[in-house]
């Protein structure tokens, strides 16, 4: 699927995603053109899903990071598409991720502080349907984010 080229040009995307097609075909050893291409394929194919900006909620006054394991009521016909249609509505729930075992959703929610995730906690993720139990880790630290692939 992929040979040297495409890693190379997949690691140096990964290093500064606002690479210019002249700088990633020197970097790369190819022409331009043939780094554009590269590129276009790979995006076609769904290699390359998306080049974003990485914002930090931080700075943005968001100071409350909670992480909610949610079991679902599981003899409800649509259990999961309900819960999750639900959840993707609400702008502080950042992620939304399933899981197989006791814990069936996992939440990441983000507010301005504890007042504003009290809101979100009781207006929306409570009114959320088919919830068996939740359990909520309040985030204290991020030790290590990686979104680079050892390619």
């Amino acid at each position: 699927m992929l040979d040297d080229l495409d890693r190379r040009v997949l690691r140096n995307l990964q290093a500064d995603p606002d690479i210019g097609s002249a700088e990633l075909a020197e970097r790369v050893g190819t022409s331009s053109a043939v780094a554009w291409r590269r590129v276009q394929r790979m995006k076609d194919a769904g290699v390359i899903r998306a080049t974003v900006a990485d914002i930090d909620w931080a700075a943005l006054g968001y100071s409350v990071e909670v992480s909610l394991r949610v079991t679902l009521d599981k003899t409800a016909a649509n259990a999961f598409d309900d819960v999750m249609a639900e959840a993707r509505r609400i702008p502080e729930v950042l992620e939304i991720q399933t899981f197989l075992g006791r814990v069936d959703l996992r939440l990441k929610v983000i507010a301005r502080d504890m007042t504003h995730y009290q809101q979100v906690w009781r207006t929306r993720i409570l009114r959320l349907p088919h919830i068996a139990d939740i359990e909520a880790l309040m985030h204290v630290a991020t030790i290590k984010t990686a979104t680079d692939l050892p390619i």
